[in-house]
């Protein structure tokens, strides 16, 4: 089966009510579909340095920021097709570019225990990223379940509703059960638009009519904010004090 490799839009993100999702879907019935999957449980997996550079760059906004994660659309087998995904931003562009493979050759390429089978333009890039890096390895494990739905006319528009949003540091497996720490508050959606230009008016709209505004909602970043930097803020405070009592 031959996948979309390469990727280049914008990717607005809503956070909405359910009753602002029915509404929305309500608007959409003319002009979208759900696609072939339905909802999707969706599972990443996240890398970053041992210091998390990448997520703290992220955070602080820059006009250029990236990021590596493998994705399995559902529970991953060894021989799994899943996907190396390389993601970048750059003055609001999402510039995405990623490989298929099975999971245990993913996996074992990422870790540097093996080479890819696939040699191409974008695992060259994955290569650099990696070596550039030099101690990425596997952070956080997040899921949610996804509706993605794509426009009756053939362009390139999409929209994407995330619910149960889920993250650990544990058990980072794509093979594992879907569990963790959920990142979205109760009874909220995170609604994302991908195109390549601009938004039909329909759709501006309904965004206008039910008062939804654009957010800045990074799953990894909130996933930071929520697991990691309250540990590691408890670390450097005991750390500090160690210091204080031994001077």
């Amino acid at each position: 089966m031959a996948f979309q490799t390469v990727f280049k839009r914008y990717e607005i993100k809503y956070m909405i009510t359910l009753e602002q999702k029915a509404k929305v879907l309500d608007a959409m019935k003319p002009y979208m579909k759900l696609d072939k999957y339905g909802r999707t449980t969706i599972r990443n997996i996240y890398y970053d340095t041992n210091t998390y550079l990448l997520i703290r760059r992220s955070i602080e906004k820059p006009t250029y920021k990236e990021k590596l994660r493998i994705r399995s659309y559902g529970r991953a087998e060894p021989d799994s097709t899943v996907f190396v995904e390389l993601k970048k931003k750059y003055k609001h562009v999402v510039y995405k570019r990623r490989i298929s493979l099975p999971e245990k050759e993913a996996m074992a390429w990422i870790a540097r225990e093996q080479h890819c089978h696939k040699h191409t333009q974008i695992s060259e890039e994955v290569d650099y990223f990696v070596d550039y890096y030099k101690t990425l390895h596997p952070l956080v494990f997040l899921s949610y379940e996804r509706e993605a739905f794509y426009a009756n006319d053939g362009s390139d528009f999409r929209v994407t509703f995330d619910d149960n949003i889920l993250c650990r540091q544990e058990d980072l497996s794509l093979e594992s059960e879907v569990y963790g720490t959920p990142i979205l508050p109760e009874g909220m959606v995170l609604m994302e638009i991908k195109c390549s230009g601009g938004i039909p008016l329909w759709m501006t709209q309904v965004l206008s009519k039910e008062h939804i505004y654009k957010t800045s909602f990074s799953k990894y970043g909130t996933a930071y904010r929520t697991l990691i930097f309250p540990q590691n803020h408890i670390v450097n405070e005991h750390n500090m004090l160690e210091v204080a009592i031994n001077a």
